[in-house]
């Protein structure tokens, strides 16, 4: 079992930056491939970036160049680091172990871009 809890999220200005955590408990951290989501009301979630156990790195085309997903598994926390922030990246971002349709879920954090 693996519990996730995301904090960081906010309002912040469009072009402003935001860090998202995600601190997770309950097992080995370090063995999972590890994500972020977004959601907004009516839509599906979707991925913005992704990173595997031995820290590769992937991103959604829109995260990349303005985000950056990082991992300590001695802290079991992953990072999402996110610059140039715009409007359309208001949603409610979770983080993800293990997988979509598999994985384990926190409960999300709030970030809203607005002037």
């Amino acid at each position: 079992q693996v519990q996730l809890v995301e904090s960081g999220g906010g309002l912040v200005q469009p072009g402003g930056s935001l860090r998202l955590s995600c601190a997770g408990s309950g097992t080995i951290f370090s063995i999972y491939g590890m994500g972020w989501y977004r959601q907004t009301p009516g839509k599906q979630r979707e991925l913005v970036a992704a990173i595997s156990s031995g820290g590769g790195t992937d991103y959604a085309e829109d995260s990349k160049g303005r985000f950056t997903i990082s991992r300590d598994n001695a802290k079991n926390t992953i990072y999402l680091q996110m610059n140039s922030l715009k409007p359309e990246d208001t949603a409610v971002y979770y983080c993800n172990a293990g997988g979509y349709h598999m994985g384990y879920w926190g409960k999300g954090t709030l970030v809203t871009v607005s002037s």
